[in-house]
């Protein structure tokens, strides 16, 4: 087995439980091919309770804040020394619903030193099941694979590496808890009551699942490990320590509603922080395997952290998710692949002359699947086809791409045309260096010729507001359409307050 990288970091910012997984890729060879994996190399764990923090106006309380933000001091203390591109920091449901996310992440990115990506819960499943079955041992046929956190619950049927559908359902073991078991206490109403909730949010999605079926059910989340946990410990369950059965869940829910109250149980190997969350784990697991029709479910300690290594894996080594994606979007909006190619190679040429290469790689590449999704809105409409593009951006489920990706990728898809003060009354953050590039690109594309059109100099200058833009001489006559393009261009910018020169050198 050779070592063959530095490190690899993520963050997991979960509702109930912050989590560092720090892990390092090997290559081994296996029937003649090169096989690379990630092998976990230390782990930490801080019991943060996020979503316990959440008000009914959806705003973090500053309790869960400090504690959120001491966490992830101490993580960005053990990531000392790690490159950007070493760590992805992701961040889940509670910071997808919170109304003050925005003012908590910029305290959180100071704390930890890095960058934090809110992720949509689609793109969390897709994550859970990539990391449950690079851990789980092979299976044929398809898997499903439950991951109950802190304030939703993702459901994924897949094969081998792929996730097939996924779901992701507004309830978790922290805000089930708190909904139904105020204060830790617990009844055999409250236990209907809760399961009967669970029981309809998975309704919807039953029927679809039970049909596929599956081989082998995996649990992945830290629900999971605890209640497969103290099944074992207490003997409840007839199974291994890392199985889950249907007897043992309820041998566990009469024991809980015997006690009255979850710190008063005699339950060995139940851990002090899991027990304000384990009347709302359970009831939800319940509800699983009564509507699914699960019998017996595994236990694995892959799931969204393995995940997401596996992911800033295949993005260290050009198999990025975000490209296939991208591709497929392209397809399936019936993209002309040529006009976008050329575009997106004259945004990029253009970029890299305002942006070092190893400063901005990262917006390099998102400016180069904006290029390649900037016609995707002609699909519905030609005119405000920007818009349309940009909705689709912001709004589909898009593999490999983060909440914030899609944000800024809707933003420049927004801007690539038209009046340029519908971006710069500050709503949105603008990257105006990325957006100058889009934009230049688009206009000198116009014609849409199948020749590529010239790179012109350029001096994008954001902080003092200047833009140059100088092209080959007789430039303008030979193109009329794009020069005359060019020049309302340019009137646009000065509009917004910028000076924007044309040239012809």
């Amino acid at each position: 087995m050779n070592d063959l990288s530095s490190p690899l970091a993520v963050v997991d910012m979960g509702s109930n439980s912050f989590r560092l997984l720090v892990g390092r890729v090997y290559s081994t060879r296996a029937d003649g091919d090169e096989v690379r994996q990630v092998v976990p190399l230390d782990a930490l764990r801080e019991p943060v309770r996020l979503a316990a923090g959440l008000t009914p106006e959806q705003h973090l309380d500053a309790a869960a804040r400090r504690r959120g933000v001491a966490a992830l001091r101490r993580f960005g203390d053990r990531l000392r020394g790690f490159a950007p591109e070493q760590v992805r920091a992701v961040a889940t449901n509670t910071l997808r619903v919170a109304r003050n996310a925005s003012a908590f992440l910029a305290e959180a990115e100071h704390a930890l030193g890095f960058p934090i990506e809110v992720i949509a819960g689609r793109e969390e499943a897709r994550l859970i099941y990539v990391g449950a079955s690079y851990d789980a041992p092979p299976v044929a046929g398809q898997r499903l694979v439950v991951d109950i956190g802190g304030g939703s619950t993702e459901l994924i049927i897949g094969t081998g590496h792929e996730p097939g559908p996924m779901e992701s359902l507004y309830m978790g073991c922290v805000s089930h808890s708190r909904r139904f078991f105020a204060q830790g206490q617990v009844d055999a109403r409250a236990f209907h009551e809760a399961e009967y909730a669970a029981r309809q949010e998975l309704a919807s999605v039953a029927g679809q699942f039970r049909e596929l079926g599956w081989e082998q059910a995996l649990g992945s989340s830290g629900t999971a490990r605890a209640l497969a946990e103290l099944i074992h410990v207490n003997a409840l369950g007839g199974g291994s320590p890392q199985t889950i059965d249907r007897a043992g869940l309820h041998a566990l829910k009469a024991l809980l509603i015997e006690a009255g109250h979850a710190g008063r149980t005699t339950l060995k190997g139940l851990k002090p922080d899991r027990v304000p969350v384990l009347p709302g784990g359970l009831a939800i697991m319940i509800a699983v395997f009564d509507e699914l029709g699960v019998e017996t479910m595994q236990v694995t300690d892959g799931g969204l952290r393995l995940g997401v290594l596996y992911d800033l894996l295949g993005r260290h080594s050009h198999h990025d998710v975000r490209e296939v994606t991208t591709r497929q979007f392209m397809q399936k909006y019936g993209v002309d692949v040529a006009h976008a190619q050329r575009v997106r190679r004259l945004a990029l040429a253009v970029h890299e002359q305002s942006v070092a290469l190893d400063e901005g790689a990262a917006d390099h590449a998102l400016l180069g699947w904006t290029c390649a999704l900037h016609e995707i809105g002609l699909l519905v409409s030609r005119t405000g086809y920007h818009r349309h593009s940009a909705y689709i951006a912001e709004n589909a489920d898009m593999p490999g791409f983060s909440r914030t990706d899609q944000t800024r990728l809707a933003t420049l898809l927004l801007g690539q045309t038209g009046k340029l003060g519908k971006l710069a009354n500050g709503e949105r953050p603008i990257d105006w260096a990325m957006l100058f590039a889009l934009r230049l690109a688009v206009v000198l594309n116009r014609p849409r010729h199948p020749v590529v059109a010239p790179v012109p100099q350029v001096r994008a200058d954001v902080e003092n507001l200047h833009i140059e833009v100088r092209l080959p001489p007789a430039w303008s006559e030979a193109n009329p359409l794009a020069a005359y393009m060019l020049s309302a261009e340019a009137e646009e910018w000065q509009r917004i307050g910028w000076s924007y020169v044309i040239s012809a050198d």
